[in-house]
């Protein structure tokens, strides 16, 4: 026998890693697969994505039990563990899957309208039609209504120019914009109506074409009556260290800075908050099981027990949140105002969202197996604790978002 096929016989009956004897697909020692992915292809695609995906039948089968209320988590937890993926592992299969999947789906089916044409000098045209602007004085019959429209409206304009932050220019920009349309419009509803009115000599009060006054800029937040300023009218608690104050000042002007960012490019700011949400779940999860753990203390369970029970829960939450993504993006694909088609599409939607607190129920209930009593009140109150944990997270990943755009 040939070196060659010396080496051939060693590969086929011993580990490649440790040359211990095989006896099976895998080394019992060191846990190595017998499978040289470099002498096939399928397993050279396997070994990439066994880590994280595991294509053996192993995904499948897990979301296939993980779709009947608390049947995964009762086998995990007596002992079954080699034909499901781990918790934690699904968890992140799943949830990155999701929210990857929410960022695709976001703004499929929007028609983005076509920007306003320029006027005569070039610049565009910030205002809109008089219908849908909600600037119009058809419906006032006399002089003196469209005067009185018009000076109220004109009031309420430039009152609110002068409550906005520096950070909203844009904003003033096109309130100046209706301002003028207000005048114009009024001007013209008059010569309708009554083409010789004294009022038609006068000059309009804030004329077209010229700067309006300067106003001082206010802002989102006001510190004693005066807008705030990081530098000369900061925010300031009185409990805190002056770096604690100078960070919230730094941060909440940064917030201010980035309010046309976001207003101008609002997919931006959407996509990173739902590419948060992720990070906000894992710090969660551990938390829901520490809730588990305190309202079912009796049960002598450990905390690692509850862990499984919760990070189950949430992958199958994000399921439901990937089910209704593909839902909606249908949905806006599929543009018609036929009644037939929402009745199918809102009764699907509707059957997810009910769906997810019952099978939340039926999991707890099979998995702790309490009186349903018991179990109904213990879900009520984790239930609205964990609402409130969700929604004190998404202000936070709100506003830290809108921070760091």
């Amino acid at each position: 026998m040939t070196p060659s096929h010396d080496a051939d016989a060693v590969h086929a009956s011993a580990c490649d890693n440790c040359r211990t004897p095989l006896q099976g697909g895998f080394c019992h020692v060191c846990g190595q697969n017998a499978h040289n992915p470099l002498r096939s292809f399928g397993h050279a695609v396997e070994e990439v994505f066994e880590s994280f995906w595991h294509l053996d039948g192993r995904i499948f089968r897990t979301l296939r039990t993980l779709l009947s209320p608390g049947k995964l988590a009762n086998a995990y937890l007596a002992g079954h563990r080699a034909p499901y993926v781990a918790p934690l592992r699904l968890f992140v299969i799943v949830s990155v899957l999701t929210f990857f999947v929410a960022r695709l789906t976001l703004h499929i089916g929007e028609v983005r309208l076509p920007e306003p044409p320029p006027t005569a000098d070039g610049q565009t045209n910030l205002v809109a039609k008089p219908d849908e602007s909600g600037i119009s004085f058809a419906r006032q019959t006399t002089v003196e209504a469209v005067i009185k429209e018009r000076d109220r409206t004109l009031e309420g304009l430039v009152a609110a120019r002068t409550t906005l932050p520096p950070g909203l220019g844009f904003v003033r920009e096109r309130m100046d914009q209706n301002i003028f349309a207000t005048q114009r419009l009024a001007r013209e509803r008059i010569i309708q109506l009554q083409p010789d009115h004294p009022a038609l000599a006068q000059p309009d009060p804030y004329p077209e074409g010229k700067p309006l006054p300067e106003v001082p800029q206010g802002s989102l937040i006001s510190i004693g009556d005066k807008p705030f300023d990081a530098q000369s009218n900061p925010v300031k608690i009185g409990w805190l260290p002056d770096f604690a104050n100078g960070w919230i000042n730094r941060k909440l002007a940064r917030a201010e800075q980035n309010m046309p960012r976001v207003a101008e490019d609002p997919e931006y700011f959407f996509t990173r908050l739902i590419g948060s949400v992720p990070s906000a779940l894992f710090v969660l999860v551990p938390v829901f099981a520490l809730l588990l753990k305190l309202a079912y203390i009796g049960t002598r369970r450990v905390y690692l027990e509850h862990l499984v029970v919760a990070l189950y829960s949430h992958a199958y939450l994000c399921l439901c949140i990937l089910a209704l993504c593909l839902t909606q993006a249908l949905g806006s694909v599929i543009a018609t105002d036929s009644f037939w088609w929402k009745i199918p599409y809102w009764t699907v939607l509707t059957a997810i969202l009910v769906w997810m607190p019952i099978y939340l129920l039926k999991m707890q209930q099979r998995v702790y197996r309490q009186h349903k009593i018991v179990t109904l009140i213990k879900f009520s109150v984790l239930g609205a604790l964990y609402f409130m944990m969700l929604l004190t997270a998404l202000i936070f990943l709100t506003l830290t978002t809108w921070v760091n755009a």
